[in-house]
């Protein structure tokens, strides 16, 4: 059965190491159009020279073409505003990269089994959030999270002009994804650009109290499941160090580093950002192709 044909939105960074990751690594995914609105960007260019349909012409290239079924949107939060009900009156769905949080938030760590595949405009939170929030839910699914605050350190030459514009919005999602997917009753998010050069890996630090003394051995086993969970679609994540206890607060350390299929491996914060992605878009084709099996 023929792949599931995508767009992706956005020739920047985010956008093109996505086209490197589906071209690389996906048999049921296919590029049908990479659509930004500079023709000499180097991600059009590159995508070119891998003989991918390009185009200037942004949103308006992928909805005059009905055979895409997924768009991955790797623009801005405002920008996605705009094209979320484009893409919703055009029958597409949307895996929204940016902070803009139209649909519900998706971690595919904490939901492996996608429950939120039935919804026709998803939100990959942040690259903080992919990052923190599955610590976050280790664990609240053992033990009763008062408190969680995530601090998210990026290294600068990664952070391009989308994610400077979008700080207020990446923090705010962030940490409402906290709340929301992972189990925390009040949550703080922040994010740190961090100019050192070389570039420091993009490193998490995520602080938890608990309503109770903690079962640390149930904790740390948790948090270690899922560690190996994340790492089976973003290899380069791991813990810095082991869980610290001191009386209710925990506090995490996760590190990720990129798998260089585009941007250096130091950008782990991008990487997770379009792992998660992937993995979901992954989720909707496989949906949408044992529908088609249902029907023959």
């Amino acid at each position: 059965m023929l792949p599931i044909k995508v767009g992706i939105l956005g020739t920047g960074n985010i956008g093109t190491d996505l086209l490197m990751k589906i071209s690389k690594k996906s048999t049921n995914l296919q590029v049908g159009m990479f659509a930004g609105i500079d023709p000499q960007s180097e991600g059009i260019l590159r995508a070119q020279k891998m003989g991918i349909p390009t185009s200037a012409e942004g949103i308006q290239a992928i909805l005059s073409d009905p055979s895409i079924k997924i768009v991955f949107d790797a623009t801005s939060a405002g920008a996605h505003l705009k094209h979320a009900p484009l893409l919703k009156e055009a029958g597409m769905i949307a895996i929204d990269l940016t902070p803009a949080a139209v649909g519900p938030y998706v971690v595919p760590a904490v939901d492996m089994n996608m429950e939120s595949m039935s919804e026709q405009n998803i939100n990959m939170v942040t690259c903080g959030g992919q990052g923190t929030i599955p610590m976050v839910y280790a664990v609240s699914r053992v033990a009763e999270v008062a408190y969680g605050e995530t601090v998210s350190t990026i290294p600068s030459k990664s952070a391009g002009p989308g994610t400077r514009a979008n700080i207020d919005e990446f923090t705010d999602t962030t940490s409402k994804g906290v709340r929301v997917i992972g189990g925390a009753k009040r949550s703080k998010s922040i994010i740190i650009l961090n100019p050192a050069d070389p570039p420091i890996l993009n490193r998490n630090t995520i602080y938890i109290v608990l309503e109770q003394d903690p079962d640390k051995e149930a904790i740390v086993a948790s948090i270690e499941d899922m560690v190996r969970t994340v790492k089976n679609y973003v290899p380069g994540y791991r813990l810095k160090h082991p869980p610290v206890f001191e009386d209710r607060q925990i506090t995490i350390m996760v590190e990720v580093e990129g798998a260089g299929d585009f941007l250096p491996k130091y950008a782990g914060n991008l990487d997770i950002m379009t792992s998660a992605a992937l993995a979901a878009g992954e989720a909707m084709a496989r949906k949408i192709l044992n529908t088609r099996r249902k029907k023959q």
